[in-house]
Protein backbone atom coordinates (compact mmCIF):
# COMPACT_ATOMS: atom_id res chain seq x y z
CA UNK A 1 0.00 0.00 0.00
CA UNK A 2 1.32 3.56 -1.16
CA UNK A 3 0.97 6.08 1.46
CA UNK A 4 1.28 9.83 0.32
CA UNK A 5 2.33 12.75 2.53
CA UNK A 6 2.38 16.02 1.22
CA UNK A 7 5.82 17.93 2.11
CA UNK A 8 4.99 21.71 3.99
CA UNK A 9 5.97 24.65 2.68
CA UNK A 10 7.19 25.60 6.30
CA UNK A 11 10.27 23.93 6.73
CA UNK A 12 9.65 23.56 10.61
CA UNK A 13 5.91 22.33 10.54
CA UNK A 14 5.11 18.95 11.98
CA UNK A 15 1.59 17.90 12.35
CA UNK A 16 1.87 17.45 15.94
CA UNK A 17 5.05 19.81 16.43
CA UNK A 18 8.03 17.03 16.00
CA UNK A 19 11.48 18.90 14.41
CA UNK A 20 14.03 16.58 12.48
CA UNK A 21 17.21 18.19 11.70
CA UNK A 22 19.22 17.99 8.57
CA UNK A 23 21.77 19.98 6.93
CA UNK A 24 20.29 20.57 3.73
CA UNK A 25 17.10 19.73 1.82
CA UNK A 26 16.99 16.82 -0.77
CA UNK A 27 14.90 15.78 -3.59
CA UNK A 28 13.90 12.67 -1.75
CA UNK A 29 12.51 14.49 0.45
CA UNK A 30 9.86 15.42 -2.14
CA UNK A 31 8.94 12.12 -2.79
CA UNK A 32 5.80 9.95 -1.76
CA UNK A 33 6.58 7.72 1.56
CA UNK A 34 5.91 4.72 1.02
CA UNK A 35 3.99 2.34 3.41
CA UNK A 36 3.83 -1.64 2.55
CA UNK A 37 4.12 -4.79 3.98
CA UNK A 38 7.56 -4.97 3.72
CA UNK A 39 8.34 -1.63 4.59
CA UNK A 40 10.65 -1.43 7.93
CA UNK A 41 9.17 -0.45 11.38
CA UNK A 42 7.74 3.32 12.51
CA UNK A 43 5.00 2.65 9.36
CA UNK A 44 1.85 4.28 11.27
CA UNK A 45 3.96 6.42 13.22
CA UNK A 46 5.26 7.87 9.81
CA UNK A 47 1.95 8.10 8.30
CA UNK A 48 0.17 9.90 10.70
CA UNK A 49 2.82 11.92 12.16
CA UNK A 50 5.22 13.34 9.50
CA UNK A 51 4.07 15.54 6.69
CA UNK A 52 7.34 17.49 6.56
CA UNK A 53 11.15 17.49 7.71
CA UNK A 54 13.33 20.06 8.72
CA UNK A 55 16.18 21.44 6.98
CA UNK A 56 19.49 22.52 9.37
CA UNK A 57 20.10 25.17 7.18
CA UNK A 58 16.99 26.85 7.36
CA UNK A 59 16.97 26.01 11.02
CA UNK A 60 18.40 29.20 12.94
CA UNK A 61 19.37 28.61 16.66
CA UNK A 62 16.51 27.22 18.95
CA UNK A 63 15.23 26.17 21.98
CA UNK A 64 13.03 23.00 22.58
CA UNK A 65 11.71 21.96 26.03
CA UNK A 66 13.02 18.37 25.18
CA UNK A 67 15.44 17.02 22.80
CA UNK A 68 16.35 13.56 21.67
CA UNK A 69 19.83 12.53 20.26
CA UNK A 70 19.83 9.93 17.99
CA UNK A 71 17.43 8.66 15.36
CA UNK A 72 17.26 4.71 15.97
CA UNK A 73 14.38 2.46 17.27
CA UNK A 74 14.91 4.29 20.80
CA UNK A 75 14.85 7.60 19.62
CA UNK A 76 11.59 7.00 16.85
CA UNK A 77 9.91 5.19 19.93
CA UNK A 78 10.51 7.80 22.78
CA UNK A 79 9.00 10.38 20.39
CA UNK A 80 6.19 8.69 20.10
CA UNK A 81 5.69 8.36 23.43
CA UNK A 82 5.70 11.69 23.58
CA UNK A 83 3.28 12.29 20.82
CA UNK A 84 1.09 10.13 22.65
CA UNK A 85 1.22 11.73 26.01
CA UNK A 86 0.29 15.07 23.53
CA UNK A 87 3.81 16.57 24.93
CA UNK A 88 5.37 17.12 21.23
CA UNK A 89 3.19 20.45 19.84
CA UNK A 90 6.65 22.45 18.70
CA UNK A 91 8.54 21.27 21.93
CA UNK A 92 10.34 18.09 20.82
CA UNK A 93 13.19 17.74 18.51
CA UNK A 94 15.27 14.82 17.21
CA UNK A 95 18.44 15.63 16.20
CA UNK A 96 20.47 12.65 14.26
CA UNK A 97 23.20 11.75 11.51
CA UNK A 98 21.05 9.69 9.65
CA UNK A 99 18.91 10.26 6.34
CA UNK A 100 16.27 8.45 7.33
CA UNK A 101 13.28 8.56 10.04
CA UNK A 102 13.75 6.27 13.14
CA UNK A 103 13.29 2.94 11.94
CA UNK A 104 13.78 -0.80 12.73
CA UNK A 105 17.46 -1.68 12.35
CA UNK A 106 16.68 -5.91 13.11
CA UNK A 107 15.28 -5.35 9.09
CA UNK A 108 18.95 -4.48 8.02
CA UNK A 109 20.31 -8.03 8.16
CA UNK A 110 16.87 -10.03 7.32
CA UNK A 111 14.89 -8.77 5.02
CA UNK A 112 16.47 -5.78 3.60
CA UNK A 113 19.04 -7.81 2.25
CA UNK A 114 16.79 -10.22 0.21
CA UNK A 115 17.37 -9.56 -3.89
CA UNK A 116 15.02 -7.32 -5.36
CA UNK A 117 12.85 -10.61 -7.28
CA UNK A 118 12.23 -11.97 -3.20
CA UNK A 119 10.35 -8.70 -2.18
CA UNK A 120 12.84 -6.86 -0.19
CA UNK A 121 11.94 -4.71 3.17
CA UNK A 122 12.55 -1.04 2.07
CA UNK A 123 12.50 2.72 4.04
CA UNK A 124 10.76 5.89 3.25
CA UNK A 125 13.08 8.36 2.29
CA UNK A 126 14.18 11.20 3.97
CA UNK A 127 17.15 13.49 5.20
CA UNK A 128 18.44 14.48 8.39
CA UNK A 129 22.05 14.16 8.83
CA UNK A 130 23.06 16.41 11.67
CA UNK A 131 24.44 14.66 14.73
CA UNK A 132 25.32 16.22 18.31
CA UNK A 133 28.79 17.00 18.49
CA UNK A 134 28.80 18.63 21.80
CA UNK A 135 26.53 19.71 25.07
CA UNK A 136 27.27 22.07 27.36
CA UNK A 137 25.98 21.06 30.95
CA UNK A 138 25.89 23.80 32.39
CA UNK A 139 24.35 26.14 29.75
CA UNK A 140 21.94 22.84 28.73
CA UNK A 141 22.76 23.56 25.00
CA UNK A 142 23.94 20.95 22.27
CA UNK A 143 25.80 21.51 19.24
CA UNK A 144 25.67 19.76 16.15
CA UNK A 145 27.52 19.17 13.45
CA UNK A 146 26.57 21.92 11.11
CA UNK A 147 27.31 24.78 14.16
CA UNK A 148 23.39 25.03 14.89
CA UNK A 149 23.01 25.50 18.67
CA UNK A 150 20.08 23.97 20.20
CA UNK A 151 19.29 25.09 23.78
CA UNK A 152 16.95 22.23 25.66
CA UNK A 153 15.24 21.59 29.19
CA UNK A 154 15.19 17.78 28.79
CA UNK A 155 17.57 15.76 26.75
CA UNK A 156 17.73 12.36 25.75
CA UNK A 157 20.34 10.29 24.54
CA UNK A 158 19.46 8.25 22.08
CA UNK A 159 22.10 7.29 19.96
CA UNK A 160 22.76 3.42 19.98
CA UNK A 161 25.69 1.86 18.99
CA UNK A 162 28.90 1.86 16.20
CA UNK A 163 29.85 -0.92 14.81
CA UNK A 164 33.02 -2.67 15.75
CA UNK A 165 35.43 -2.37 12.92
CA UNK A 166 38.93 -3.74 12.01
CA UNK A 167 41.26 -1.06 11.93
CA UNK A 168 42.70 0.23 8.62
CA UNK A 169 46.44 -0.61 8.79
CA UNK A 170 44.85 -4.77 8.39
CA UNK A 171 42.80 -3.84 5.62
CA UNK A 172 39.37 -2.67 7.42
CA UNK A 173 38.29 -0.37 5.40
CA UNK A 174 39.32 -1.57 1.96
CA UNK A 175 36.61 -1.36 -0.58
CA UNK A 176 34.44 -4.50 -0.88
CA UNK A 177 34.71 -4.42 2.82
CA UNK A 178 31.44 -3.76 4.78
CA UNK A 179 29.77 -3.16 8.55
CA UNK A 180 25.97 -3.15 9.10
CA UNK A 181 24.48 -0.28 11.30
CA UNK A 182 22.48 1.57 9.34
CA UNK A 183 20.56 1.86 5.69
CA UNK A 184 23.23 3.60 3.97
CA UNK A 185 25.74 0.33 5.37
CA UNK A 186 22.97 -1.85 3.98
CA UNK A 187 22.32 -0.59 0.85
CA UNK A 188 26.74 -0.23 0.08
CA UNK A 189 26.45 -4.21 1.33
CA UNK A 190 23.82 -4.72 -1.58
CA UNK A 191 25.29 -3.13 -4.58
CA UNK A 192 28.18 -5.66 -3.56
CA UNK A 193 25.73 -8.59 -3.02
CA UNK A 194 24.63 -8.04 -7.03
CA UNK A 195 28.39 -8.50 -7.89
CA UNK A 196 29.60 -11.11 -5.85
CA UNK A 197 30.74 -14.23 -6.52
CA UNK A 198 32.93 -15.35 -2.61
CA UNK A 199 31.62 -13.88 0.14
CA UNK A 200 33.04 -14.06 3.57
CA UNK A 201 31.09 -13.61 6.95
CA UNK A 202 33.83 -12.34 9.84
CA UNK A 203 31.57 -13.38 12.85
CA UNK A 204 29.35 -16.12 14.06
CA UNK A 205 27.01 -14.08 16.30
CA UNK A 206 23.59 -12.57 15.32
CA UNK A 207 25.06 -10.10 12.14
CA UNK A 208 27.25 -13.34 11.04
CA UNK A 209 24.47 -15.33 11.06
CA UNK A 210 21.47 -13.03 9.83
CA UNK A 211 24.17 -12.11 6.73
CA UNK A 212 24.78 -15.23 5.68
CA UNK A 213 21.36 -17.04 5.99
CA UNK A 214 20.26 -13.48 3.64
CA UNK A 215 23.47 -14.14 1.39
CA UNK A 216 21.88 -18.36 0.21
CA UNK A 217 19.14 -15.94 -1.14
CA UNK A 218 21.93 -14.99 -3.65
CA UNK A 219 22.91 -17.61 -4.37
CA UNK A 220 26.90 -16.90 -3.30
CA UNK A 221 29.81 -18.92 -2.39
CA UNK A 222 29.52 -17.84 1.41
CA UNK A 223 32.07 -18.55 4.70
CA UNK A 224 31.70 -17.44 7.89
CA UNK A 225 34.89 -17.38 10.11
CA UNK A 226 35.00 -16.78 13.72
CA UNK A 227 37.47 -17.74 16.80
CA UNK A 228 34.93 -19.52 18.98
CA UNK A 229 33.81 -23.43 18.89
CA UNK A 230 30.73 -22.87 17.92
CA UNK A 231 27.80 -20.05 16.26
CA UNK A 232 26.60 -18.06 19.02
CA UNK A 233 28.42 -18.52 21.57
CA UNK A 234 26.85 -16.56 24.28
CA UNK A 235 23.48 -17.90 23.80
CA UNK A 236 23.52 -21.28 22.15
CA UNK A 237 24.88 -24.49 23.87
CA UNK A 238 27.50 -26.32 21.89
CA UNK A 239 24.42 -28.97 20.84
CA UNK A 240 21.68 -26.47 19.78
CA UNK A 241 24.56 -24.44 18.04
CA UNK A 242 25.16 -27.63 15.84
CA UNK A 243 21.46 -28.11 14.96
CA UNK A 244 21.74 -24.46 13.23
CA UNK A 245 25.35 -25.05 11.92
CA UNK A 246 24.50 -28.19 9.93
CA UNK A 247 20.54 -26.41 8.38
CA UNK A 248 23.24 -23.53 7.03
CA UNK A 249 25.62 -26.52 5.95
CA UNK A 250 23.00 -28.39 3.78
CA UNK A 251 22.17 -24.67 2.22
CA UNK A 252 25.46 -24.31 1.25
CA UNK A 253 27.29 -22.40 3.66
CA UNK A 254 31.01 -23.25 5.02
CA UNK A 255 32.39 -22.84 8.58
CA UNK A 256 35.92 -22.02 9.85
CA UNK A 257 35.58 -21.90 13.30
CA UNK A 258 38.25 -21.20 15.39
CA UNK A 259 39.88 -19.05 13.12
CA UNK A 260 42.21 -16.01 13.54
CA UNK A 261 41.94 -13.38 11.10
CA UNK A 262 46.12 -11.58 10.63
CA UNK A 263 44.58 -8.95 7.74
CA UNK A 264 42.73 -8.42 4.18
CA UNK A 265 44.72 -8.23 1.53
CA UNK A 266 43.94 -6.08 -1.78
CA UNK A 267 43.77 -6.77 -5.19
CA UNK A 268 45.35 -5.49 -8.39
CA UNK A 269 41.92 -3.14 -8.55
CA UNK A 270 42.72 -2.11 -4.78
CA UNK A 271 39.56 -3.93 -4.01
CA UNK A 272 39.70 -7.32 -0.69
CA UNK A 273 40.58 -9.80 -2.25
CA UNK A 274 41.61 -12.61 0.18
CA UNK A 275 42.27 -13.16 4.07
CA UNK A 276 44.48 -14.09 6.04
CA UNK A 277 44.47 -15.84 9.09
CA UNK A 278 46.89 -16.62 11.58
CA UNK A 279 47.65 -19.83 10.84
CA UNK A 280 49.20 -18.89 7.32
CA UNK A 281 46.17 -20.06 4.90
CA UNK A 282 44.48 -17.65 2.77
CA UNK A 283 40.63 -17.73 2.04
CA UNK A 284 39.84 -15.65 -1.49
CA UNK A 285 37.01 -12.70 -0.76
CA UNK A 286 35.30 -10.32 -3.52
CA UNK A 287 33.21 -9.29 -1.03
CA UNK A 288 33.72 -9.21 3.14
CA UNK A 289 31.34 -8.61 6.12
CA UNK A 290 32.49 -7.95 9.40
CA UNK A 291 30.25 -8.44 12.25
CA UNK A 292 32.06 -8.86 15.50
CA UNK A 293 30.34 -6.43 17.77
CA UNK A 294 29.26 -3.08 18.38
CA UNK A 295 30.19 -0.11 21.12
CA UNK A 296 28.33 2.08 22.44
CA UNK A 297 27.66 5.45 21.24
CA UNK A 298 28.75 7.90 24.33
CA UNK A 299 30.89 10.57 22.57
CA UNK A 300 30.03 12.97 22.93
CA UNK A 301 28.56 11.88 26.39
CA UNK A 302 31.05 11.09 29.02
CA UNK A 303 30.59 13.89 31.42
CA UNK A 304 27.21 12.08 32.33
CA UNK A 305 28.85 9.33 33.80
CA UNK A 306 29.92 5.95 31.92
CA UNK A 307 29.36 2.36 33.33
CA UNK A 308 33.02 0.40 33.21
CA UNK A 309 31.81 -2.87 33.26
CA UNK A 310 29.10 -3.23 30.67
CA UNK A 311 29.68 0.03 28.70
CA UNK A 312 27.40 3.01 28.12
CA UNK A 313 26.49 5.83 29.94
CA UNK A 314 24.92 5.07 33.77
CA UNK A 315 21.10 5.48 34.29
CA UNK A 316 18.86 4.85 37.22
CA UNK A 317 15.24 2.99 36.97
CA UNK A 318 13.99 5.57 35.08
CA UNK A 319 16.59 6.27 32.86
CA UNK A 320 17.93 9.44 34.45
CA UNK A 321 21.80 9.71 34.12
CA UNK A 322 23.36 11.53 37.18
CA UNK A 323 23.21 14.74 35.27
CA UNK A 324 19.26 16.89 35.88
CA UNK A 325 17.74 17.00 32.93
CA UNK A 326 19.24 14.35 31.14
CA UNK A 327 18.68 10.46 30.30
CA UNK A 328 19.83 8.01 28.23
CA UNK A 329 17.70 5.25 26.88
CA UNK A 330 18.33 1.99 24.45
CA UNK A 331 21.59 0.49 23.19
CA UNK A 332 23.62 2.88 24.87
CA UNK A 333 21.93 2.88 28.36
CA UNK A 334 23.83 0.93 31.19
CA UNK A 335 20.59 0.63 33.56
CA UNK A 336 19.81 -1.62 36.90
CA UNK A 337 18.43 -5.38 35.56
CA UNK A 338 16.22 -5.23 38.62
CA UNK A 339 14.59 -8.75 37.92
CA UNK A 340 18.34 -10.54 38.18
CA UNK A 341 19.77 -7.51 40.39
CA UNK A 342 22.58 -6.46 38.45
CA UNK A 343 23.49 -3.37 35.91
CA UNK A 344 23.02 -4.64 32.04
CA UNK A 345 23.27 -2.89 29.00
CA UNK A 346 21.03 -4.51 26.06
CA UNK A 347 21.42 -4.22 22.55
CA UNK A 348 17.82 -5.32 21.40
CA UNK A 349 14.72 -3.57 19.91
CA UNK A 350 12.49 -4.70 22.40
CA UNK A 351 14.53 -3.09 24.76
CA UNK A 352 14.76 0.10 22.50
CA UNK A 353 11.12 0.70 22.55
CA UNK A 354 10.44 -0.30 26.29
CA UNK A 355 13.17 1.88 27.49
CA UNK A 356 11.80 4.83 25.30
CA UNK A 357 8.44 3.89 26.53
CA UNK A 358 8.83 3.94 30.13
CA UNK A 359 11.14 6.84 30.35
CA UNK A 360 8.79 9.50 28.81
CA UNK A 361 6.13 7.95 30.93
CA UNK A 362 8.27 8.69 33.58
CA UNK A 363 9.13 11.85 32.89
CA UNK A 364 5.96 13.30 31.76
CA UNK A 365 3.23 11.58 34.31
CA UNK A 366 3.64 10.96 37.56
CA UNK A 367 4.92 7.09 36.83
CA UNK A 368 7.68 6.59 39.34
CA UNK A 369 8.46 2.46 38.89
CA UNK A 370 11.72 1.22 38.09
CA UNK A 371 12.12 -0.44 34.82
CA UNK A 372 11.61 -4.06 35.08
CA UNK A 373 12.89 -5.90 31.78
CA UNK A 374 12.59 -9.31 30.62
CA UNK A 375 15.95 -10.21 28.64
CA UNK A 376 14.82 -11.80 25.48
CA UNK A 377 16.30 -12.14 21.78
CA UNK A 378 15.27 -13.52 18.13
CA UNK A 379 16.23 -14.20 15.34
CA UNK A 380 14.29 -15.29 11.87
CA UNK A 381 16.37 -15.79 8.36
CA UNK A 382 15.45 -17.98 5.57
CA UNK A 383 12.56 -15.96 5.12
CA UNK A 384 12.90 -15.09 1.18
CA UNK A 385 11.00 -16.65 -1.40
CA UNK A 386 11.57 -19.97 -1.97
CA UNK A 387 13.33 -20.80 0.85
CA UNK A 388 13.15 -24.68 1.89
CA UNK A 389 12.24 -23.28 5.10
CA UNK A 390 11.99 -20.38 7.30
CA UNK A 391 14.11 -20.28 10.75
CA UNK A 392 12.49 -18.39 13.79
CA UNK A 393 13.41 -19.15 17.55
CA UNK A 394 13.35 -16.91 20.62
CA UNK A 395 15.24 -16.72 23.85
CA UNK A 396 13.41 -15.20 27.35
CA UNK A 397 15.28 -14.89 30.83
CA UNK A 398 18.97 -16.00 31.66
CA UNK A 399 20.88 -18.67 29.93
CA UNK A 400 22.49 -19.53 33.29
CA UNK A 401 22.81 -23.13 34.82
CA UNK A 402 22.69 -26.26 33.06
CA UNK A 403 20.51 -27.04 30.13
CA UNK A 404 17.91 -30.14 28.82
CA UNK A 405 17.70 -29.80 25.33
CA UNK A 406 14.16 -31.16 23.92
CA UNK A 407 13.18 -31.82 20.08
CA UNK A 408 15.66 -32.34 17.10
CA UNK A 409 15.51 -28.97 14.94
CA UNK A 410 12.89 -30.99 12.46
CA UNK A 411 10.49 -29.64 12.84
CA UNK A 412 11.32 -27.98 16.02
CA UNK A 413 13.30 -27.44 19.17
CA UNK A 414 13.69 -26.33 22.30
CA UNK A 415 16.42 -25.69 25.41
CA UNK A 416 15.81 -24.84 29.00
CA UNK A 417 18.49 -23.30 31.67
CA UNK A 418 17.65 -24.55 35.15
CA UNK A 419 19.53 -23.22 37.92
CA UNK A 420 19.10 -24.70 41.36
CA UNK A 421 16.09 -26.20 40.48
CA UNK A 422 14.44 -22.98 38.69
CA UNK A 423 13.42 -22.44 35.26
CA UNK A 424 15.60 -19.15 34.46
CA UNK A 425 15.68 -19.08 30.77
CA UNK A 426 14.32 -20.74 27.66
CA UNK A 427 14.89 -20.98 24.09
CA UNK A 428 12.30 -22.05 21.04
CA UNK A 429 12.91 -22.71 18.11
CA UNK A 430 10.25 -22.67 15.18
CA UNK A 431 7.17 -22.32 18.31
CA UNK A 432 3.82 -21.54 17.39
CA UNK A 433 1.89 -18.41 18.52
CA UNK A 434 0.69 -19.71 21.58
CA UNK A 435 4.11 -21.87 22.46
CA UNK A 436 5.98 -18.79 21.87
CA UNK A 437 3.61 -16.42 24.02
CA UNK A 438 4.44 -19.30 27.43
CA UNK A 439 8.05 -18.19 27.39
CA UNK A 440 7.96 -14.69 28.36
CA UNK A 441 5.46 -15.93 31.14
CA UNK A 442 8.01 -19.12 32.27
CA UNK A 443 10.69 -16.74 32.54
CA UNK A 444 9.10 -14.08 34.40
CA UNK A 445 7.74 -16.85 36.98
CA UNK A 446 11.07 -18.86 37.01
CA UNK A 447 9.16 -22.45 38.14
CA UNK A 448 10.31 -25.15 40.14
CA UNK A 449 10.46 -27.73 37.91
CA UNK A 450 11.37 -31.49 37.69
CA UNK A 451 14.43 -31.93 35.06
CA UNK A 452 13.84 -35.71 35.15
CA UNK A 453 10.35 -35.04 33.53
CA UNK A 454 11.57 -32.52 31.11
CA UNK A 455 14.14 -34.87 30.30
CA UNK A 456 12.09 -37.82 29.45
CA UNK A 457 9.44 -35.66 27.48
CA UNK A 458 9.49 -36.98 23.96
CA UNK A 459 8.64 -33.81 21.99
CA UNK A 460 8.74 -30.30 22.24
CA UNK A 461 5.14 -30.03 23.09
CA UNK A 462 5.10 -32.06 25.94
CA UNK A 463 8.15 -30.36 27.28
CA UNK A 464 6.34 -27.17 27.12
CA UNK A 465 3.09 -28.50 29.16
CA UNK A 466 5.56 -29.76 31.74
CA UNK A 467 6.62 -26.28 32.07
CA UNK A 468 3.14 -24.48 31.78
CA UNK A 469 2.02 -27.35 34.49
CA UNK A 470 5.12 -26.44 36.64
CA UNK A 471 3.92 -22.59 36.78
CA UNK A 472 0.44 -23.52 37.85
CA UNK A 473 1.73 -25.27 40.49
CA UNK A 474 4.00 -22.51 41.89
CA UNK A 475 0.60 -20.69 42.35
Amino acid sequence: MAVSSTISSNPMSFKHGLSLWCPQSSPSLHRTLQSSSSSIGFKTFLRNHVVAASSSSSFANENREYVIVGGGNAAGYAARSFVEHGMADGRLCIVTKEAYAPYERPALTKGYLFPLDKKPARLPEMLYEDPVTGIDIEKQTATTISGKLLKYGTLIVATGCTATRFPEKIGGNLPGVHYIRDVADADSLISSLEKAHKLVVVGGGYIGMEVAAAAVGWKLDTTIIFPENHLLQRLFTPSLAQKYEEFYQENGVKFMKGASIKNLEAGSDGRVASIKLENGSTIEADTVIIGIGAKPAVSPFERLGLNNSVGGIQVDGQFRTGIPGIFAIGDVAAFPLKMYNRMARVEHVDHARRSAQHCVKSLLTAHTSSYDYLPSFYSRVFEYEGSPRKIWWQFFGDNVGETIQVGNFDPKIATFWIDSGKLKGVLLESGSPEEFQLLPELAKSQPFVDKSKLQSASSVEEALEIARTSIQAAV
